[in-house]
């Protein structure tokens, strides 16, 4: 073991690493839609089917087959600017608001067809990408301090450098991939 003058910082190993537990970007988990998405998809969901924010929530989740749900403070913003965009209707209903999709809404999803059709497939590669969210948490560890390592290089790749990097990281890749031993 190596002698280290001073003990770890709280939460990091004697090897500089940062010990995390769960999920790769925090607490939070990985982003899920781009900036702009869900200000085309929420459109779309009360396009089908006048709902309420509780219901496009739940929607949204059975889209990501339960890996993701959206949180009321992502989704309620969206719906109001939404609204005050004249994109979609709130009627006050029983003490919820009950979303219908207006004129100019549908114009706004007809115009933006190619886009929409964008955040459906990010849905799929989101969905597959958050499916392995259940990985052990060792796993998630030495991702995160592969990630670690690379932003902590200096920044000056030589091309010998960028080769050995890009060759061990290739290696490691086809050997997890074919369940093999480096």
């Amino acid at each position: 073991m190596r002698n280290h003058p001073h003990p770890p910082e709280p939460g990091r190993d004697l090897d500089g690493f940062e010990k995390r537990s769960g999920r790769e970007r925090g607490s939070r988990g990985p982003r899920v839609f781009a900036p702009g998405d869900l200000k085309l998809l929420l459109p779309a969901l009360i396009a089908e089917q006048p709902c309420h924010g509780y219901d496009l929530i739940r929607r949204i989740e059975s889209l990501f087959d339960g890996a993701y749900t959206p949180s009321p403070g992502v989704i309620y913003p969206t719906l109001t600017f939404l609204e005050e965009s004249d994109l979609i209707s709130g009627d006050a209903e029983g003490g919820k608001k009950r979303y219908t999709i207006t004129d100019a809404g549908r114009f706004f999803l007809n115009e933006q067809a190619v886009a929409l059709a964008g955040v459906r497939m990010r849905i799929d590669v989101s969905k597959r990408s958050l499916r392995g969210q259940d990985r052990p948490p060792e796993i998630h560890e030495a991702v995160h301090n592969l990630r670690h390592a690379l932003h902590s290089h200096h920044g000056r790749w030589s091309p010998e450098e960028t080769a050995r990097v890009a060759a061990l990281l290739n290696s490691t890749a086809q050997s997890i991939a074919d369940g093999k031993a480096l």
